[in-house]
């Protein structure tokens, strides 16, 4: 589903016009991302926990040449589903 579809689908599931479901949608997402930015984890309870994880710098090999490559640290997104979910994932497949 991309975003365009789920404002498709709220629209028609509310009394909210597009234009309304848009503006939320975006607040939503603008909310969780600046959390993130904070470092702080974000807890949709019933369906999961979207959190930043640190990836320590690491040396890696390029199989052309197998000349060692330094991969420096990042973070990452990483994403834990609320046992609810999944249990209703695994119950209706």
């Amino acid at each position: 589903m991309t975003k365009t579809q789920l404002i498709d689908q709220i629209a028609k599931e509310s009394d909210l016009t597009k234009k309304q479901v848009v503006q939320t949608v975006d607040a939503f997402l603008e909310a969780i991302e600046a959390a993130l930015m904070a470092g702080e984890a974000v807890q949709l309870s019933g369906f999961g926990i979207f959190s930043v994880k640190e990836k320590a710098a690491y040396t890696a090999r390029n199989p052309k040449t197998n000349q060692p490559v330094e991969i420096p640290a990042s973070k990452r997104l990483g994403f834990t589903v609320s046992k609810t979910l999944k249990d209703r994932l695994n119950h209706e497949a």
